[in-house]
This record gives structure tokens, C-alpha cells and sequence, in this order.
């Protein structure tokens, strides 16, 4: 009995990030993919991982939300190290996280005339010594300044929680996706083309060209991040700005992602409570991040983010006072991104179908893109192959509940 062949398949991916990047991983590494007859499109407006993607903190934690499509992510984050060396190529490693409650040393006690070839050797006293072990601080967690901290609290050990570079990981997995036959063109969306209740194509502006072209596409997958709603107005989806700065720290520091609560001067008789995220890479980078802010709206694209210097400057201040390690390192970057919430519902993401034939989405991932990346490219994959999600029961995320 003859049987008849599928259709050929024209998909576009809508936007260069990690979940763009993974979706185009786990699309063009399915079986069921000929790049002879198929063809996947990655369309991104300026560059791969120039936003979130590529500034984030790079967290995984098998305790992040939502827990419908967390142990399925943070699995594939280690297949896909094991699978692409990415211990090497993106900096995957387990460590360890912890929550800090800490007093800040006024900026008057750190030395910045001091040499930057000048090591200090961490000798500890016995009475820094014991104040570590009093605030249940582990042994090797020496890079925070003992008479800072009030208090230690687990959250996960390398069990449990593990972390990569975000910008090496989303270029990685872009790159791995060309390999296979994915084609990115560089340009930006601007409309989602459809007839009779199903797609037909992306509208979108080349980059170095004014000239408005378009794509075919019988599959639209949009992974815009904060960008979403600017090519499907409906989208839930309200962007938040958020600051970090690297620092290569005064001396090689131990695996540790701290969350924190630091009590600062404010003022000469004031103080109020910061939170910076602290994550030490395997590169001999610390990453800093603070609170988000909407002062600034969602410009054009990822090249035209607004850089707020000084809430830069306030972050190496705040983690500066209960490390002298980082007190006394150097700044290599200051910078800003956007990241994608879900509006008026306190989570995300939108993983699944929109209502429009041939309409997908993934978005909205908030501050777990990275961790949650993988689990969603491989589902959005499925739902394009196999016709519906396999790996994992995502009803809570699907997109028409929200639109």
C-alpha cells in the first residue's frame, strides 16, 4: 500500500534569543527534519543573544518556576552539556546557591589606590573563621567578608543547581542549529501574514535595507521575548529593564550563586535593604544583577537598550561592601536588557499554540528564560513534528488562555 509523504515544512522562528536559538536546536535536530525538503528560518532584528539572552545571570535550579517544565530544562541543560562539551564551549557547571543576609562596610573602608598586581592571601583570622561558622556560612564560601554577614541559607547544591554563560550558550545553540540547516536572516518583523485562520508568511525589514520583504511560512513560531507584543499586539507580554555588571574579581573565587539582602548606608543616619544576585562563573567572572525598573520604555531593538550608568555604578557598590574580593576587582562591563513578563499574572511563560493555525508561541519566561529555554524549544518541536506536546503537560502555559 503506497503511503503519502508529509508536506514540506517552511517554518520562522520570530527572534534570535535562547528561545529562538533552542527552538531552532531541537527543530532541526528532530528526526523527522530533511533539510533537502524542509526549511527552518531563525529571524532575528539584530543579533543572536543581543538582548536577555545574552545578559543574563545564566542561573538553573531544579526548585525555578513553573514546575510543569522545570525537571524537563534543567535535564536537557545537562544532556546538551554532555552532548556539545558545554562545560567548555558555554561554561555549564554545578555549584552551589545561597540566600545572604549581610551589613554593608561604608565605601570609606574599601582602597581603590590599591595595586592591581597586588593578591591578598585570604589568610583568615580565627575570629573571621568563627564568625563564618556562626552565620552557618560554608567553609568555602570565602570570598564574602565574614563580619558582613548576619546570616546563611542553603538553596541548592550541585544536585540541584548548575548555571552557564548565556551569551555562549544561545550562540552555541544558534550555531549548532546552522550546522543542521537552519538559515538566519537578519531583520526585523513586522507583521505575521495569514489567510483563512492560518499563516502564510513574516513580514520583515533586512536589516541594512528599508525594502520590506517577506518570508513563506506554513509554521510561525514567535520567541520575541519582550519584543512579543510589537509583532502580535494581543500578546500578554509587558517588559521590565534590568541592570548587571561583571567584575573579575581580586583573586579566583569558589562556585557559589548567592542571592542577597544587604544593609546599606543611606545618608548619614539612614539605611535601606538592597538585593543584588551575586553568581561566580568558571571564566573568573562574577555576575551582578539589581532590582528592574520601568523608567525607560521598550526602544526598537536589543542595540538601542539605554544604559543607566549609575544604577550600574550602585551594583558594584552594593556587592563591593561584603566582598573585598569584589571591591577590589575590575568592572568589565556595565549593561542593561529587557526581560518579558507575563502581564497581570505573576509567571510565565506562553508555551504553545495561539488560535491561528500554524501560530506558535514562546514567551514571557521572565527571569528563568535560560533555565526553561531548552524544555521549550524541544516542546515547541514536538508540537511542530508530532502535533502536540510529549515531554511534558504544559496546559497551564498555553497561550490562548492569556489572549
Amino acid at each position: 500500500m503506497a503511503t503519502t509523504s508529509p508536506q514540506p515544512k517552511n517554518i520562522v522562528i520570530v527572534g534570535g534569543g535562547i528561545i529562538g536559538s533552542t527552538t531552532a536546536y531541537f527543530l532541526s535536530h528532530d528526526g523527522n527534519f530533511d533539510r533537502e525538503k524542509d526549511s527552518i528560518t531563525l529571524l532575528e532584528a539584530s543579533e543572536i543573544a543581543g538582548g536577555a539572552s545574552g545578559k543574563a545571570g545564566g542561573l538553573l535550579a531544579l526548585w525555578a518556576y513553573p514546575k510543569c517544565i522545570v525537571p524537563l530544562s534543567y535535564g536537557l541543560h545537562k544532556e546538551l552539556a554532555d552532548k556539545h562539551n558545554g562545560s567548555e564551549r558555554w561554561g555549564y557547571r554545578a555549584l552551589h546557591c545561597g540566600q545572604i543576609e549581610a551589613t554593608g562596610q561604608p565605601k570609606a573602608n574599601s582602597n581603590p589606590a590599591k595595586s592591581l598586581n597586588s593578591v591578598s592571601l585570604q589568610k583568615r583570622s580565627a575570629k573571621a573563621t568563627a564568625l563564618l561558622r556562626a552565620a552557618n556560612v560554608p567553609r568555602d564560601l570565602d570570598w564574602i567578608t565574614p563580619e558582613s554577614i548576619t546570616a546563611y541559607e542553603s538553596m541548592g547544591d550541585p544536585q540541584t543547581t548548575a548555571q552557564v554563560h548565556p551569551y555562549q550558550f544561545t550562540t552555541s545553540m544558534a550555531a549548532l542549529s546552522e550546522e543542521k540547516g537552519v538559515k538566519i536572516v537578519y531583520g526585523m518583523a513586522t507583521k505575521i501574514k495569514q489567510e483563512a485562520g492560518a499563516v502564510t508568511g513574516v513580514s520583515f525589514k533586512p536589516k541594512d535595507s528599508s525594502e520590506e520583504q517577506e518570508l513563506q511560512a506554513d509554521t510561525v513560531i514567535i520567541t520575541a521575548g519582550p519584543w512579543t507584543r510589537s509583532i502580535w499586539p494581543s500578546a500578554p507580554i509587558e517588559a521590565l529593564r534590568a541592570h548587571s555588571v561583571v567584575i573579575t574579581p581580586s583573586r579566583p573565587v569558589s562556585a557559589y550563586a548567592l542571592f542577597t539582602a544587604i544593609d546599606v548606608p543611606k545618608g548619614s543616619k539612614r539605611r535601606e535593604t538592597v538585593t543584588p544576585e551575586i553568581y561566580a562563573r568558571p571564566n573568573n567572572s562574577i555576575y551582578a544583577c539589581g532590582e528592574g525598573d520601568t523608567l525607560v520604555p521598550l526602544p526598537s531593538t536589543t542595540v538601542d537598550v539605554k544604559v543607566d550608568l549609575a544604577r550600574c555604578q550602585d551594583i558594584v557598590d552594593q556587592v563591593g561592601s561584603i566582598s573585598e574580593e569584589l571591591r577590589d576587582g575590575e568592572v568589565t562591563a556595565r549593561q542593561a536588557c529587557y526581560l518579558p513578563n507575563v502581564a497581570g499574572r505573576g509567571g510565565g511563560p506562553l508555551v504553545g499554540e495561539t488560535g491561528v493555525k500554524g501560530l506558535l508561541m514562546g514567551a514571557g519566561h521572565t527571569c528563568w528564560g535560560i533555565q526553561n529555554a531548552p524544555a521549550t524549544g524541544k516542546l515547541l518541536s514536538e508540537m511542530v513534528w508530532d502535533g502536540r506536546a510529549v515531554s511534558a503537560d504544559i496546559r497551564s502555559l498555553d497561550p490562548r488562555n492569556f489572549m
